[in-house]
């Protein structure tokens, strides 16, 4: 008798622990500061602002979200400092168990722009499927699947123009995840950019993982390739450093000061230019983030 099946992941979740590891922590382009409150009556109100360093405005937003978790029911509405407004309407596990429906909208008043996303999330023991329709843009009509067994993973994407009747991406992967270790390969934009990645915890203190990338339209040619690493030096603190094949090193340090509030500092250096007295372009990098969560 063969073992029930866990949920695999999304599609757009196929070797998240290797991006999380080399994309997050890293807040060397700018300043940024994050506070998140929550009400008796279950209303999560976040506020957010970020400033890059090359940049001389704030760009932020405020963020109210409200859930009736017996009826599966989220909502919630963002206010942007472009005047953006989103809103998005979540309904999970209502209309049948493991099916998640979602409406995501925009406005910009100014300029009249508006986009509307219907989406429907499936998942079960061994598969996990999503569909959206974009009903401004097209409309689009994408869908997403993955299946998995024994850890190993299988997904496939693609997009079909409803107006124009042909289909105008696609995409496919494979991987294989286990408790300690993933390995996910993409084929991505019509097969034509692909790329590999590997996640492994060495310890519970120490992780690692690295990601390759080949896009077959590039005029540079050559693989981009990345590897980085995180250790914990406590319950309360951690360390990250990645490299690129260009020669850039970043670092991350994120420490938590007490519950709710946590700061992360990040720096990146390109190490072809260390010795320039004046370098040209984007060069070297430092930043801040700060987190609170009452």
């Amino acid at each position: 008798m063969s073992l029930p099946q866990p949920v695999p992941p999304s599609w757009k979740d196929l070797g998240k622990s290797s991006n999380d590891l080399l994309g997050k922590d890293f807040p060397f382009q700018g300043f940024a500061l994050e506070a998140k409150t929550k009400t008796p009556s279950g209303v999560t109100f976040k506020v957010g602002g970020n400033r890059a360093a090359s940049a001389s405005q704030i760009v932020g937003d405020i963020e109210a979200k409200w859930s009736e978790r017996k009826h599966g029911l989220t909502v919630t509405n963002t206010w942007t400092t472009a005047n953006l407004l989103r809103s998005q309407v979540e309904l999970e596990n209502t209309i049948a168990q493991g099916l998640k429906v979602d409406l995501a909208t925009s406005l910009l008043p100014e300029k009249g722009a508006k986009t509307a996303l219907l989406s429907a999330a499936y998942k079960q023991s061994g598969f996990h499927s999503r569909a959206f329709l974009d009903l401004f843009k097209g409309p689009t009509f994408t869908a997403d699947t993955v299946i998995g067994r024994d850890g190993f993973l299988l997904g496939g994407e693609a997009s079909y123009n409803v107006t124009e009747g042909n289909i105008t991406k696609y995409a496919a992967a494979v991987g294989f995840n286990a408790p300690d270790y993933a390995i996910t390969f993409h084929g991505l934009s019509n097969l034509k950019t692909f790329s590999a990645s590997y996640y492994h915890r060495v310890s519970n203190d120490v992780e690692a993982g690295a990601k390759a990338i080949y896009d077959s339209k590039s005029t540079h040619g050559g693989v981009a390739l990345e590897v980085g690493a995180k250790a914990y030096l406590d319950n309360a603190a951690f360390v990250k450093a990645k490299i690129n094949n260009s020669g850039v090193i970043a670092l991350g340090y994120t420490q938590s000061l007490r519950p709710g509030v946590k700061a992360a500092f990040g720096l990146a250096l390109d190490t072809q230019k260390l010795n320039d007295v004046s370098p040209s372009g984007p060069c070297h990098q430092v930043g801040l983030s700060l987190t609170f969560d009452s």
